[in-house]
């Protein structure tokens, strides 16, 4: 007997904190899948970074036998001061002086960068005063970005989405969550073919260091505002028209940033995923002055209820059957009968 008593007792406290403990093996799927990545990552760039700091130090030290006049702490001196440069987007090298960072198309292009939350950080402000700007800019343009891009993913997705779902299901009579599972998998191959494989044959083709995989590798790093800013286009030293080229790819950021939203709020509003996120949700539960005011209410519903089936007893005790039956009626000619 106890053991049933502990039994259900323990269904009921399973049975009642079921979110939290789904919420709890979500927290902790998400640790093991960072620690996953982070040992992938270290498994296979380390060897990789090590050769490359052991290139970098034979070149080194072959360059001062070369250069016996030279100090070490001299070209240290000039190394950390040309890696400075580098990172704010200024090289030293003479091919590279004739792409200035800050015209109007690279600052245009820095300007949706920062207001995406995509910060490739190959660009970044060189003066206090631009730091200042970007950190006021940044503060308005940020959440009036998400405003546009909430407002514009809405009105795409009524015609995109919901209405062509709502016109075949009528015209097909076919399920509406099939339909609607279907149609965003046809909406994601679009978006993936058209702003991820042909952008990415296109800059293989434009960018001379650039393979496929690259390419397609800055697409989706882009598109997915993660932004790691190892590679960019528009950089090469001998980049043809690199202004027109550098509004091209702008726009080609906004846009194809508006399709991902697109196809992740398609997929988001299918009930499959709607169930799988319920699950880590905590219920809402009412309020003390909610429950006293829906058991008011279902009281006075209740009390006229009573009171309108009592008055109908009475009503029948009043008025028996066999009276009701026989109380007069008119006829059609206006005469009463009995």
């Amino acid at each position: 007997m106890l053991q049933c008593l502990s039994g259900s007792s323990c269904v009921r406290v399973v049975e009642g904190y079921k979110s939290t403990w789904y919420f709890l093996v979500l927290v902790s799927a998400y640790l093991l899948y960072l620690i996953f990545g982070a040992l992938v990552f270290s498994a296979v760039e380390l060897p990789y970074e090590e050769q490359l700091r052991q290139e970098l130090r034979t070149v080194k030290q072959q360059f001062l036998n070369d250069n016996e006049c030279l100090s070490e702490e001299r070209l240290e001196e000039f190394l950390t001061r040309a890696l400075e440069a580098s990172n704010y987007g200024v090289s030293v090298l003479n091919n590279a002086t004739t792409n200035w960072n800050w015209d109007f198309t690279s600052a245009l292009f820095f300007a949706s960068t920062v207001l995406s939350t995509t910060g490739y950080g190959h660009t970044v402000p060189l003066s206090d005063g631009g730091k200042a700007f970007c950190i006021i800019y940044s503060v308005v343009g940020i959440p009036f970005t998400l405003l546009f891009l909430t407002a514009v993913v809405q009105r795409i997705m009524e015609f995109s989405t919901r209405r062509p779902v709502e016109y075949l299901h009528r015209r097909w009579g076919m399920s509406k969550p099939l339909l609607a599972a279907l149609h965003a998998s046809l909406l994601a191959i679009i978006t993936v073919s058209c702003f991820f494989l042909i952008p990415a044959i296109i800059f293989s083709v434009l960018e001379e260091d650039w393979n496929f995989l690259e390419s397609f590798y800055f697409c989706f790093i882009s598109l997915s505002t993660i932004g790691l800013g190892d590679y960019v286009p528009g950089e090469g030293y001998h980049q043809r028209f690199r202004e027109l080229y550098k509004l091209g790819i702008t726009f080609y950021l906004i846009l194809g940033l508006i399709a991902m939203l697109v196809v992740l709020e398609t997929f988001c509003e299918l009930q499959q995923l709607k169930k799988l996120r319920k699950m880590f949700y905590l219920r809402k539960q009412k309020t003390e002055d909610q429950l006293n005011i829906v058991d008011h209410d279902h009281l006075s519903f209740a009390s006229v209820s009573d009171q309108a089936s009592s008055f109908r007893e009475d009503k029948t005790d009043i008025f028996p059957d066999d009276i009701v039956s026989a109380s007069p009626t008119t006829t059609s000619n206006g005469t009463m009968d009995r």
